[in-house]
C-alpha cells in the first residue's frame, strides 16, 4: 500500500528551518538541477535543506519542450558522450516516473529525395547508441503512412518520412515529484524563501541567510556544503560569494531564450510528434502533442539578462508561425495561439565573443570555488539525475561531504509512480492520471466532483495546497495543473474559483490579481 502524502504545511516547514543545526547540504535553487541534487543527497542519507526564491520550477524547469530525449541534434554535432548519457538517463526517467514521462513516436516528413537516407542514417545511429535502452526502432515510412501518422501535415510534395522514438514528460509536475520524493527521504524544501547572503568564516562558506517571502522573517542556515543550482541566475549567487571573499568571479552563463506556441489539437490531431530537422535558422522544430494540445517550438535567441518572466519577442513568434506553416496543412495564425511562453536556457558562456548560443555546449559543468561554494549549470532536463550525481561527487571529492556510494536514485521510483503499465498518455487531456498512485488520495478530498477547468477539480486544488507546496493561484494553474501554459482563456476562467479554494485552505491571499496580470504575458493577443 502506498504511503500517505506528506503534509507541506508551511508553518511546520519554517519551524524546521529555524532549528539551530548544521545541515550536511544546503541547495540554493528549486529547479530540475537543484531538486535532483536534493533528492540524490537525501537518498544517500545526508541531511538536506533546499531553498527556492519563487516556486519550484518557476523558471526554466517548467518551460521545456517537454521532451525526455537523447538529443538527436547533439548526435549531428558529434557529441557522442552527451547523447549516450542522455539516452541512458531517458530510460531511467521513464522507468522511475511512468505517469509523468513516457515514450513518444516522432515522424520526420521528407519532401526531397535525399532527406530520407540522410536523416534515416543518423537516426539508425541513434538507435545503435541507445542499444538496449532504445524505445523502438527507426522506420522508413511511405507517403501514405506519414499522412496517417500525422493527420494535418502538408501533403503537397510529401515523399515519405522517417519514424523514431524518444520520450516526453510533464516538466513542472516532474519537478514537484522530485521535491516530494526528496521530502519523503527527510529533506526540507521550502519555496518562496530567497537566499539573501552567504556567510563566510576563514574565507569559506559556512552558512547562508534566507528570508521567508511571505512574512519577511529571516533565518540563518548552517551547512557543511552549499550548492548553487540557480540556473540562469548562478552568477548572482556567485556574486554574493565574491562580495564576502573579495574574489573575482567572471560570468559563467549566457541566457538563451526558447519560445513555444500552443495550438489546439486540430492542427495536428495525432499521437505522433512532428520533427523538422532543419529550419531557416538551422535549428530543430518540434510540433508535439501534449496534454490535449499541440506544442510548437523552439527558438534560440541570446538574451542580455535573465528575467523571471521572459517574454517572447515578436520576431520569435513570427518565426515559429512561419516555419510551422511550411509543414501544417492549415497554417496557424496569431489568433490560433492559445498560450505563448518563453524559457531561458543556462548555457555555459563561450570563450570566443560572438559564438551563437545554439553552438554552445549543452553539457553541464560543476565548479568548486575557493570558498567551497559548489556551482552547477548547463545541462538539460533529461540528464538531471546524472548532473546530481556529478555535483555530489564534487562535494565529496572536495572534502565538503563524507564519501557515500552513488547510484541510489537509479532505480528509485518518484512519488506517484505506478507499478503497472500506465494506460493514459501525456498526449491526452490533463486529468487524474497525472497523479499516478496518489489518484485515490486526491479523490478522497472535498470537491472531487466539482471541475474548475478541464481535468482540474476542486479536490486537486486542495491536494496542491496540502501536499504539493502550492501557495498562489499561479502555482496551481501554471505548475500543479498546466492551464496557464496550455490555454490562457481557460486559466482566466478558472482563476477566481481556484483562488477561493486556496483562501479556504491556506487562510492567506492567493494573489489572484497578480495572476490575472501575469496572464497577459502568455496571451499572444496582448
Amino acid at each position: 500500500m502506498d504511503a500517505a502524502p506528506i503534509s507541506t504545511d508551511r508553518a511546520q516547514l519554517l519551524e524546521r528551518l529555524a532549528d539551530a543545526r548544521t545541515w550536511d547540504l544546503a541547495v540554493i535553487g528549486g529547479g530540475a538541477t537543484g531538486l535532483g541534487v536534493a533528492l540524490d543527497a537525501a537518498a544517500r542519507g545526508f541531511s538536506v535543506v533546499l531553498l527556492e526564491a519563487h516556486d519550484f520550477a518557476k523558471g526554466t524547469s517548467s518551460r521545456a519542450t517537454k521532451l525526455a530525449h537523447g538529443g538527436v541534434r547533439y548526435l549531428a554535432q558529434g557529441n557522442i558522450h552527451l547523447v549516450r548519457e542522455a539516452l541512458h538517463e531517458r530510460t531511467t526517467l521513464l522507468h522511475n516516473a511512468p505517469h509523468l514521462a513516457q515514450p513518444l513516436a516522432f515522424v520526420m516528413p521528407t519532401y526531397h529525395l535525399w532527406e530520407a537516407p540522410f536523416y534515416g542514417a543518423g537516426l539508425k545511429a541513434y538507435d545503435l547508441l541507445a542499444g538496449s535502452a532504445g524505445l523502438g526502432g527507426t522506420e522508413f515510412l511511405s507517403r501514405m503512412a506519414v499522412l496517417q501518422a500525422l493527420p494535418g501535415i502538408r501533403a503537397e510534395g510529401l515523399r515519405g518520412g522517417v519514424r523514431y522514438w524518444d520520450g516526453q514528460f510533464d516538466d513542472a509536475r516532474l519537478a514537484l515529484a522530485l521535491a516530494r520524493t526528496a521530502a519523503s527521504k527527510g529533506a526540507l524544501l521550502i519555496n518562496y524563501c530567497p537566499v539573501r547572503a552567504l556567510q563566510h568564516e576563514g574565507g569559506r562558506v559556512q552558512a547562508l541567510t534566507c528570508e521567508d517571502a511571505e512574512s519577511g522573517r529571516t533565518f540563518t542556515v548552517r551547512a557543511r556544503a552549499t550548492v548553487n543550482a540557480t540556473g540562469v541566475w548562478v552568477d548572482e549567487v556567485r556574486a554574493m560569494d565574491a562580495r564576502s571573499t573579495g574574489a573575482s568571479h567572471a560570468p559563467l552563463v549566457v541566457p538563451s531564450q526558447g519560445v513555444h506556441l500552443v495550438l489546439d489539437r486540430e492542427f495536428l490531431p495525432a499521437d505522433h510528434a512532428l520533427l523538422v530537422p532543419k529550419t531557416a535558422d538551422g535549428r530543430v522544430l518540434f510540433a508535439v502533442p501534449w496534454l490535449g494540445k499541440v506544442l510548437v517550438g523552439t527558438t534560440d535567441t541570446e538574451r542580455p539578462q535573465a528575467e523571471i518572466e521572459p517574454r517572447a519577442l515578436p520576431q520569435e513568434v513570427a518565426f515559429l508561425l512561419r516555419e510551422s506553416a511550411k509543414y501544417l496543412r492549415h497554417a496557424p495564425q496569431p489568433a490560433d495561439v492559445r498560450s505563448c511562453w518563453a524559457g531561458l536556457r543556462p548555457l555555459v558562456r563561450p570563450q570566443a565573443v560572438g559564438v551563437q548560443t545554439r553552438s554552445v555546449s549543452r553539457e553541464h559543468h560543476v565548479w568548486v570555488e575557493k570558498s567551497g561554494l559548489v556551482t552547477v549549470t548547463g545541462g538539460k532536463w533529461t540528464t538531471y539525475r546524472a548532473m546530481a550525481e556529478d555535483v555530489l561527487e564534487k562535494c565529496m571529492g572536495s572534502g565538503l561531504l563524507q564519501r557515500r556510494a552513488a547510484g541510489v536514485t537509479r532505480d528509485l521510483p518518484l512519488v506517484g509512480a505506478p507499478r503497472t503499465p500506465v494506460p493514459h498518455r501525456l498526449c491526452d487531456a490533463p486529468g487524474l492520471h497525472l497523479y499516478g498512485t496518489e489518484a485515490a488520495a486526491v479523490q478522497a478530498l472535498q470537491g472531487n466532483a466539482r471541475e474548475l477547468a478541464p481535468g482540474l477539480t476542486e479536490a486537486m486544488v486542495r491536494f496542491a495546497a496540502r501536499f504539493e507546496y502550492a501557495r498562489t493561484v499561479e502555482d496551481v494553474l501554471a505548475r500543479r495543473s498546466r492551464w496557464l501554459f496550455l490555454d490562457t482563456s481557460v486559466a482566466a476562467r478558472a482563476a477566481p474559483a481556484v483562488a477561493q479554494v486556496l483562501r479556504e485552505e491556506l487562510v492567506r491571499d492567493p494573489q489572484l490579481q497578480v495572476f490575472e496580470q501575469l496572464l497577459a504575458r502568455y496571451a499572444l493577443s496582448a
